[in-house]
């Protein structure tokens, strides 16, 4: 059955995915209301890495993850850390998380990620090269250099045999290996600790929470709204029209569920059975003596490190993932465990002097792939899930599902991130 093309959308979430999806909906000519409990980027879009690396750009759930051991992960200074309590809904996501982490799901879960990542760059241009009002006024920096450092050729194999995988399954990624002394020269403010590295190219960079509230005032310029203060409670359909309820109520033609790892609860009476599991982040400013032009990966210590802006603006650092409620308070032994893991590797750093501590909560699927696209009611749509890669793919997933709704029309992308699959 046809959907006559909304004249009105509302759009639960004012994150990177929800904010995205409100811009290409208004390329379509459609009126877009976007609220959130909390206020734009005040999710994960705020304090993550910001790196808009397809090379890196994979699925969660991965052979790796559990070579380094299940009982690895009960430890707080652990990369993937699982705090052990009676949760039904963390076992169940849990005991799908490991069945997808197989070579064999991995390799095929791959093969979608490289479609979504040799489209997401071009849907940033988008954004920015805009000529009208709609222009996202925030830039997308190229990563050069973007490095990955080590501390030994040990180490950085596991990284080139990942890229070596991903290139069998159809992807490309541009890269070259470095020697000490070639990637200290390139990064001075490399620790004692780094051997050796991996230079990437063809990477970008933003500052996330510029960027999205960059794109919030890009909304508004065209007439959108975006409302903080709104915790919804359900979204419906009767009939033709939709419904979201609030503190109070919202009318629209349709509707978009963007709400993170807040998803599960608005989204499965309309058949959407995935859990969505908050994969909490944390990350800190510090400022080195000498600030990284780009950005810097320790794939080993699964930590980021990203400039955000000015020199005098520092550096953000960012790692762990922890499956744990996103609304539980920040645990300062996984800042800690970032601070151990970090300060072999870069010099010139007071960590004590660190600030802006954060953890934000990413939705996670079981299988690593996106939950998009319409669901059981023909008005109400869907896009959460991205895990790590909601800034990655979130203006993809904008324009995919903006595409579907207003344009009438189906990417062949969509079918992977079905909802109701």
């Amino acid at each position: 059955m046809s959907v006559k093309q909304p004249e009105h959308v509302v759009v639960v979430g004012a994150g990177m995915v929800g904010l995205a999806t409100a811009w290409f909906l208004q390329e379509k000519g459609v009126r877009v209301t976007v609220i959130d409990r909390d206020g734009v980027a005040a999710g994960s879009s705020w304090g993550n890495a910001g790196w808009l690396a397809p090379a890196l750009t994979l699925p969660l759930p991965e052979p790796a993850i559990l070579k380094s051991g299940i009982l690895a992960t009960l430890r707080p200074d652990s990369p993937v850390y699982v705090p052990l309590r009676p949760d039904p809904r963390l076992i169940r996501f849990l005991v799908g998380f490991v069945r997808h982490s197989t070579p064999a799901r991995w390799n095929r879960a791959i093969a979608v990620f490289n479609q979504a990542n040799a489209r997401a760059l071009d849907a940033y241009q988008r954004l920015v090269d805009h000529a009208g009002d709609g222009r996202v006024e925030e830039p997308v920096n190229p990563a050069e250099p973007f490095l990955a450092a080590f501390a030994s050729e040990a180490d950085r194999q596991v990284l080139v045999d990942e890229f070596t995988h991903v290139a069998a399954t159809g992807g490309l990624t541009e890269f070259e290996l470095l020697g000490h002394d070639e990637i200290h020269a390139l990064q001075p403010g490399l620790g004692a600790a780094v051997r050796c590295g991996v230079r990437l190219h063809g990477q970008r960079f933003i500052n996330p929470g510029r960027f999205v509230h960059a794109l919030a005032d890009a909304v508004r310029r065209r007439g959108g709204e975006v409302l903080d203060g709104h915790t919804v409670t359900a979204v419906g359909q009767r009939g033709a029209r939709v419904r979201v309820v609030a503190d109070e109520s919202f009318e629209a033609d349709a509707a978009v569920i963007a709400s993170g790892s807040w998803f599960d609860a608005l989204a499965r009476p309309h058949g959407v059975r995935r859990v969505v599991q908050a994969g909490r982040g944390y990350s800190f400013t510090v400022h080195p003596d000498q600030v990284p032009s780009g950005p810097v990966y320790f794939p080993t210590q699964r930590v980021a490190c990203t400039p955000l802006g000015r020199p005098e603006e520092g550096l953000r650092v960012a790692g762990m993932m922890e499956f744990r409620s996103p609304d539980a308070p920040l645990d300062p032994r996984r800042i800690r465990a970032i601070v151990d893991a970090a300060t072999p590797m870069l010099r010139g750093v007071d960590w004590e002097a660190r600030h802006d501590e954060w953890v934000g909560s990413r939705p996670c699927t079981a299988d690593g792939l996106p939950l998009v696209g319409r669901t059981r009611s023909d008005r109400i749509h869907v896009a959460g899930g991205h895990g790590m890669w909601g800034i990655a793919l979130g203006p993809l997933t904008g324009q995919l599902l903006a595409d579907q709704i207003a344009g009438g029309t189906r990417d062949p992308l969509l079918d992977a991130f079905d909802p109701l699959r």
